[in-house]
This record gives C-alpha cells, structure tokens and sequence, in this order.
C-alpha cells in the first residue's frame, strides 16, 4: 500500500509532492512571524497623582479667564520604545474634587449647567495612536468623555526625556494641550459671559507599575 504523504504541522510544506514549499502560505506567514520577532518590549506606567496636575482655562467676559483644576486623578500608558504609534492612554479625572477660583465659580462648574459631577463624576481621556513630530514632542489621537458625551480630540504632547530611550525603570515626565469647544459637550449655559473653547493643559508624572 503506498504511503501517505506527510503534514508537518506548521503548515510551510505541502505534502504534494513532498519537500517543495508552499510559497503562498509562506509568504502570509514569514511576515507574522518577523513582525512577532521584532517586537520590543511594552512598558506599563501609572499616573503619579500628586506629581500631576490637569487644569481647564476658559475666557470670562472677554477680557480675563477662570481656570478649573483637578487635584484627583488616576491613569495609566503602556508604550514600547520601538512602536511609539502604538500607545494606549488612559486617564481619568475625577470631576466631583474640581475646584474653581471661589465656592461659587466651583458650586456653577459642578452644576448641571456644567459638568453635571452628580450624574457625571468623572471626565476621562484615551488615546491608542501617537505620532511623533520631533524627538521630544509628539500627537496623540484619541476622545474626551466628560458629562456623558464623547468627542475626538488631539494632545499635543512634549515629553522631557526622549520616549524612544525609555527602559521602563525611570518616572516618564510629559506636558500635554488640547483645547475644546465646552458647547459639544451640552454645556451651553452662560454663552454670553464664559467662552466657548476650553484650553486643557496636563502636566503628568508617570512611575513604572
């Protein structure tokens, strides 16, 4: 009885006839598996709270601003020095600890002319793509969800050291930007006297964990 031909489990050979390749399977192959093999190593940072801080700066009557903060906070980035583009951000806010520059400036912000911190207790970011614009700066893709609504939105990101040297050892310092309209997000109370573009500057420390 003649024998069968031979399957080799991983799929490279075709058992007819024996010994030549099959070059199509291959060929999808080979690249899954150099693109496993380059992989670099991924590293996990937590948001240091008390070395981080978030504000929100709107114009006030035209001439002057009022500027929100947020003292409480939790998040967290994984990144891999060899594939910057692939981050993964997270960062959340806890808006019921914002404070303004009075109680009453604080009471309206919290509001649900605002805010809504009753029914909407936390402001979060995520970000899953990075480009790099220079060796220190960087923009991060990604969508704001604050009082139940969720919007596109782009950092502009300044790291102080360079990201593509990070070992996953050493605290990550970074300032980042962005700017929205408070109006996407349903707070469209006092359009005469409070501005409409809020400018949002993060300054984060971030500690291997």
């Amino acid at each position: 009885m003649p024998k069968r031909p031979v399957r080799l489990t991983a799929r490279l050979w075709n058992a007819t006839p024996p010994g030549r390749m099959n070059c199509g399977r291959f060929a999808i192959t080979l690249p899954l598996l150099l693109a496993v093999a380059a992989a670099g190593p991924v590293y996990r940072y937590q948001l240091d709270g008390a070395g981080s801080s978030v504000s929100a700066r709107v114009s006030y009557l035209g001439l002057g601003s009022k500027t929100a903060r947020f003292p409480a906070m939790r998040g967290s980035i994984r990144l891999s020095p060899d594939r910057l583009d692939a981050i993964d951000l997270d960062v959340e806010l806890d808006a019921r600890a914002m404070t303004a520059g009075s109680k009453t400036d604080t009471a309206y912000l919290k509001s649900k002319a605002f805010f809504d911190v009753t029914n909407h207790p936390t402001v979060r970011f995520s970000g899953r793509r990075m480009v790099m614009t220079g060796p220190l700066t960087a923009r991060v893709d990604g969508q704001i969800t604050a009082r139940g609504v969720t919007r596109s939105a782009v950092l502009a990101v300044t790291f102080r050291d360079l990201p593509a040297k990070a070992t996953g050892r050493e605290p990550i310092q970074l300032t980042a930007t962005t700017a929205i309209n408070r109006k996407d997000f349903g707070m469209t109370s006092y359009s005469v006297i409070v501005g409409k573009k809020v400018a949002i500057t993060i300054q984060a420390r971030l500690v291997p964990g």
